[in-house]
């Protein structure tokens, strides 16, 4: 059986790493929910995910009853991306799910909001 776990691990990098919901089928990853989407990212073939200094809270057990309020907090807006695709910025923490923010720390999307 399937059952759900949204990582809440406080990662040593602070607001730069966003955490995601995982759908496990025993010990193995089956898919992911990125933070901010409903919608899971089923893997081609389930994998095991090293746990090991990360923290997980059960959410549902069936992850199909799983609610968009899960996952995109009050605090959040959605942005499109140069290229079309939609991110989440997080107006708290102001980081951003998008690529150049995961990688740099840093990116238009966000600044345009502090700037705005």
């Amino acid at each position: 059986m399937e059952q759900a776990f949204k990582e809440i691990t406080v990662w040593a990098d602070g607001a730069t790493t966003i955490n995601h919901t995982y759908l496990f089928d025993g010990d193995k990853a089956v898919a992911y929910i990125r933070y901010g989407t409903a919608d899971p990212f089923w893997f081609k073939t389930p994998m095991k995910i090293d746990k090991r200094g990360r923290k997980f809270e059960k959410v549902s057990n069936d992850p199909f009853a799983l609610s968009m309020n899960v996952f995109t907090p009050s605090n959040t807006k959605e942005v499109e991306g140069s290229k079309g695709a939609k991110y989440i910025i997080n107006l708290d923490d102001n980081t951003c799910t998008c690529p150049g923010y995961t990688f740099r720390g840093a990116c238009k999307h966000v600044k345009e909001l502090e700037t705005a």
